[in-house]
């Protein structure tokens, strides 16, 4: 591995675990992209790069700011149902990704990037 490979690898992790704890985002939104751009992995690669990276911390660190600040900022019951669900839908998701032609899934994701960016451009 190469020096400039490891510091885009950690300009990556930076910057997506930043977002991830400013905004929300980090995996498939930051890391995916960048994954392809800066590493020239292919889409499979970066998805299950992405899920890989994500699998140790599960953004402990900045769910745990966000649970001491207290005020309700996390439902644990919700929480805890939505991630057993997330670890069901992402075997099945993962399950069909790696069925689908390469270009088709990079399309797939494209479109998925899009609709959010324009939901969230013009919503309320």
């Amino acid at each position: 591995m190469t020096i400039s490979t490891i510091i885009t690898l950690i300009l990556i992790g930076l910057l997506a675990g930043i977002l991830s704890g400013l905004v929300g985002v980090g995996g498939g939104i930051i890391m995916v992209p960048m994954f392809i751009l800066f590493l020239g992995l292919n889409q499979y690669n970066a998805q299950g790069l992405s899920l890989a990276v994500m699998l140790p911390p599960v953004t402990f660190l900045a769910v745990y700011n966000y649970h001491t600040a207290g005020g309700g900022n996390i439902d644990w019951k919700v929480a805890l149902i939505v991630s057993l669900l997330f670890i069901i839908g992402g075997f099945i998701g993962s399950k069909i990704a790696l069925q689908i032609n390469q270009r088709t899934l990079k399309r797939i994701f494209g479109v998925v990037m899009l609709i959010v960016a324009i939901k969230l451009m013009f919503t309320k």
